[in-house]
């Protein structure tokens, strides 16, 4: 099977951030990428205490975040800035101004995507090398599938989707298919270029930017989540993706900004 470059160069890339090297080049390493990055490491460890790159890449939080418990509150599953932000229209949603793709092509034929879709919401938070890179969930939700579809890496970055159309129907993703309160909606992550790969930590047996092409669908009945629960998490920046149906949500927040765990973003309307 011929693999795509940007497949090739995650795995290689892959290789190096989970390599441990020796205490002092590593201190180095984790340094400098903090340095070029310019990451806030005030709600982490000192960058020379990760073992390896990819350690640094999904350091996770030294003290919990707050956020607003009600359950009417929709919360930031991520830190992240939103590259677009608004209606689905006909199904079509933007990737980046400009760049529409179609919903159903995304979530895929594994999933029942009914009319509420059609004139739903949708948010896109994409995630830079220098954020925190796991995600949580947004609301109280239950999880009925989760569908990893194989796929290229494209970079996911504003340069790459103004120029790439369907770059997020041609890149790999685990679609979440979730309920809250008998309403259905999605979150989608969307893997990328360097690394390239996305845990889910209620499935573990889910591995991205692997040589497969089949897509596999996972079912469940308990999988049930609390709002502000870790999720998963990247393995380098990417972008998560949440479409909910028309009338679910009142968002509070706009494209081109940015967020972090924990912000309220939007108000439930069910």
């Amino acid at each position: 099977m011929n693999k795509p470059l940007s497949n090739l160069i995650s795995q290689a890339f892959g290789r190096f951030a989970s390599k441990r090297f020796s205490p002092s080049i590593q201190g180095w390493i984790n340094r400098t990428y903090v340095k070029m990055m310019k990451l806030d490491m005030c709600e982490f460890h000192a960058p020379e205490s990760y073992p390896t790159l990819n350690a640094l890449f999904t350091r996770s939080l030294l003290t919990p975040r707050t956020f607003e418990t009600s359950k009417e509150v929709m919360i930031a599953p991520c830190d992240a800035f939103i590259t677009e932000c608004g209606t689905v229209e006909d199904f079509k949603a933007l990737q980046i101004k400009g760049m529409a793709y179609d919903v159903r092509e995304f979530l895929t034929s594994h999933v029942t995507v009914d009319a509420s879709i059609e004139s739903g919401e949708y948010i896109n938070f994409y995630l830079s090398p220098k954020d925190y890179h796991r995600y949580h969930v947004p609301l109280d939700m239950r999880v009925t599938k989760a569908i990893h579809v194989p796929g290229k890496l494209y970079p996911v970055n504003i340069p790459s989707l103004k120029k790439r159309l369907n770059l997020f129907i041609q890149n790999e993703r685990v679609v979440l298919e979730c309920e809250h309160d008998g309403v259905r909606f999605y979150l989608v992550l969307v893997g990328a270029l360097n690394v390239g790969q996305m845990v889910v930590n209620f499935e573990p047996s889910i591995e991205t930017n692997k040589d497969t092409t089949q897509i596999k669908v996972h079912e469940y009945e308990t999988i049930a989540l609390q709002k502000g629960e870790e999720l998963g998490f990247f393995k380098m920046g990417s972008t998560v993706i949440l479409i909910a149906p028309q009338g679910m949500l009142d968002v509070t927040i706009a494209a081109h900004m940015h967020v972090k765990f924990g912000q309220t973003i939007a108000m439930l309307n069910r």
